[in-house]
């Protein structure tokens, strides 16, 4: 495929894009893409990540004795009471975020839906998968996520939240005791995979794979802005995809 290629219809196609946002894109360089509430959860979303890794990282490697009066010291339990906010956080602004795909535009249910049963996805997934390869000289070009990175999207962040949120509550149901509403509703996680220990060792796992999604997903975002030549990160604070070229 023709790293200049651009036909509507193959993109629409292969993204859900629909023809006229293609062709106003075209036409004036620039087209509104992310909603006010979509900009907003992902800000928020960062900074619930971002302390949740933090912390998370000091609950399985605790800091050494602090000195002085244990009474005097309550480190620790402040590391834990912001990993158990910023977890809730995260876990309300997924449920928000689901629930604005469906009164949102089109292109806040790309998190939650991959066209895997269209082949021109996948031949879109491979080019977009070349140019992260250095292997074409230009991306396609789309209005919302790209094939590639809505994939990446879908797979390394909603599933990975979803079981981070699922090991994370039950983990916390623990701490409230039995018959805690954590309890109750994933009080079931445990049995499922063995042991409370062996859940420990899931979700801390877990917290390694979102840093490296998150890591890919930033990389990515400054890479296209440079060299796809369309904004990525200024988009998500305007909700305006600029085509630089």
């Amino acid at each position: 495929m023709s790293p200049a290629h651009d036909t509507a219809a193959v993109l629409a196609d292969a993204t859900g894009t629909d023809e006229g946002a293609l062709a106003q894109a075209r036409a004036f360089k620039s087209v509104y893409v992310y909603e006010a509430p979509v900009r907003l959860w992902h800000w928020v979303n960062a900074l619930a990540i971002t302390v949740l890794a933090v912390t998370g990282y000091f609950i399985g490697s605790p800091l050494p004795t602090q000195p002085g009066e244990a009474s005097a010291n309550y480190l620790m339990g402040y590391i834990r009471f912001a990993h158990f906010a910023a977890g809730q956080l995260l876990t309300v602004g997924l449920l928000g975020r689901a629930y604005w795909a469906f009164v949102g535009n089109h292109h806040a249910r790309e998190l939650f839906t991959l066209p895997v049963h269209r082949a021109a996805y996948w031949r879109e997934v491979l080019v977009m998968l070349k140019w992260y390869l250095f292997l074409i000289p230009q991306p396609s070009r789309y209005v919302g996520h790209n094939p590639l990175a809505r994939l990446g999207m879908f797979m390394g962040y909603l599933l990975l939240s979803v079981f981070m949120i699922v090991t994370g509550f039950a983990l916390y149901g623990e701490g409230l005791q039995a018959g805690s509403w954590a309890d109750m509703l994933f009080g079931w996680v445990i049995p499922l995979f063995g042991q409370s220990q062996d859940v420990h060792t899931w979700h801390h796992l877990g917290l390694w794979g979102m840093v490296i999604f998150v890591l890919l997903h930033v990389y990515a975002a400054v890479r296209e802005d440079i060299m796809g030549r369309q904004s990525m990160i200024s988009t998500m604070v305007s909700g305006t995809r600029t085509f630089k070229d």
